[in-house]
């Protein structure tokens, strides 16, 4: 299983960004997919999650209305469109798969920052 995350950058207050994550070693269409995000000396926080049916989504409190996350399972690719950023979105992202095991990816620097 491989997870490869990219997009980040350094964005101003207020601006947007697209993150990727492209997955490989499992079916992807049939797992559900998820990012999370982590800042130093704080813990993994769950971001947002996209089912593998319906592709129904789940979001934190903290990015619910401005974040939004999508599948393309032609290209085996989930993604986080992330608008009306703050300084304190600024992180590195993750995606995380679960089949049995967990795997992450090598996460993505998000700054948002004037």
């Amino acid at each position: 299983v491989q997870l490869v995350e990219s997009g980040g950058g350094l964005v101003q207050p207020g601006g947007s960004l697209r993150l990727s994550c492209a997955a490989s070693g499992f079916t992807f269409s049939v797992r559900a997919m998820n990012w999370y995000r982590q800042t130093p000396g704080k813990e993994r926080e769950w971001v947002a999650t996209i089912t593998s049916g319906d592709a129904s989504s789940n979001y934190a409190d903290s990015v619910k209305g401005r974040f939004t996350i999508s599948r393309d399972n032609a290209k085996n690719t989930v993604y986080l469109q992330m608008n009306s950023l703050k300084p304190e979105d600024t992180a590195v992202y993750y995606c995380k798969v679960s089949v049995g095991v967990t795997y992450w990816g090598q996460g993505t620097q998000v700054t948002v920052s004037s």
